[in-house]
């Protein structure tokens, strides 16, 4: 569903994908290829570790393409999910797979992953899927890519909030630090960030294809044998401060822990070490360990809730990578709730 950001140049790899049937896996680490070609990251590892069976009711709280809601609602005809995502696109993509499994078993709602606390009752276990969905990067007028000239617009729900567009034109220095060098790691930040600020306000970057030209001219061009182009880390970190991505993981954590009924497990996938390092911490607090070198508190002092299912982060296999090549930055881990 959704993908790393060294994967944006391979934003047109879904077009050939498109014409292939669905298929169930057949080996772990396969790819199970719905209806419209959209592929979901580690399938069979999120259905072994969320541990789905009959009468079991689970959140996909990132719907993006539908891709790990079917494939929760096809490992068990008793199952029930319920999805969220906060793009309006993705209500439309709900109604193929209503059409697929007709009835009560799938249910829908149009809110951020950081609202689930509204949702009512408790589940068996939950998926989050971080990050930009394919079906974003794709559409090439949401202006998530430079491949073409679009919108500066960037938006998860493009119906609230501001568009890139405009929140580059009411940005100050720490805003653009903040965007740049945290969200971005561009270590050449702040040479943008000074140019960006000498502009009017309304003459700076309106379109996906302008703002990549300013990097390209200020930024020096990355060396070595995975070369990107000097727009990709500014991009990442412009969308992620437009969104409030970090912002919504760190709230949406804890509420997701709370919606787990006893023995429920929580899945998470991310796409870079921004997203990880949020669950990572989050985990270890619920699994009562130190979450960081820093962290010497006492055991005593720490509520153990969880246990972790992950000993390791799990990434993807090479065959995996090689079918859909968006999947190479994912990581997930996982845990599962110990008490009430």
């Amino acid at each position: 569903m959704v993908v790393g950001f060294s994967s944006l140049f391979l934003a047109g790899s879904q077009g050939f994908l498109a014409g292939l049937p669905r298929k169930r896996p057949t080996a772990k680490g396969s790819a199970m290829i719905g209806r419209d070609g959209h592929i979901p990251v580690l399938a069979e590892e999120c259905r072994s570790l969320l541990e789905v069976h009959q009468g079991g009711r689970y959140l996909d709280a990132t719907f993006g393409g539908g891709g790990h809601t079917r494939l929760l609602l096809e490992a068990c005809p008793e199952v029930s999910v319920e999805a969220l995502d906060r793009d309006p696109a993705a209500g439309k993509r709900v109604k193929v797979l209503e059409q697929d499994f007709p009835g009560d078993r799938l249910r829908f709602h149009a809110m951020p992953f950081s609202q689930l606390d509204e949702l009512s009752g408790k589940f068996d276990g939950i998926l989050f899927d971080l990050g930009v969905s394919s079906f974003q990067l794709d559409e090439e007028a949401r202006g998530f890519s430079f491949r073409k000239e679009a919108p500066l617009d960037m938006r998860m729900n493009p119906e609230e909030g501001y568009s890139a567009a405009e929140w580059l034109a009411r940005a100050d220095q720490a805003d653009l630090q903040k965007a740049f060098r945290e969200y971005g790691e561009e270590r050449h930040w702040r040479r943008l960030a000074q140019t960006i600020l000498a502009m009017r306000p309304e003459d700076r970057p309106k379109t996906t294809l302008a703002l990549a030209a300013l990097a390209e001219e200020v930024l020096p061009r990355p060396h070595g044998p995975r070369r990107i182009h000097p727009a990709t880390k500014i991009f990442q970190g412009l969308r992620i401060a437009v969104n409030r991505e970090l912002e919504e993981i760190t709230e949406a954590l804890p509420k997701a822990f709370a919606k787990l009924k006893e023995g429920g497990r929580l899945v998470v996938i991310s796409f870079h070490s921004l997203e990880d390092r949020i669950v990572k911490r989050q985990f270890k607090r619920f699994c009562g360990q130190p979450e960081h070198r820093g962290d010497s508190r006492p055991q005593q002092d720490r509520d153990v809730l969880a246990e972790t299912l992950t000993r390791k982060p799990v990434r993807p296999s090479v065959e995996e990578t090689k079918t859909n090549p968006r999947s190479r930055s994912a990581i997930l881990r996982a845990i599962r709730k110990t008490t009430p």
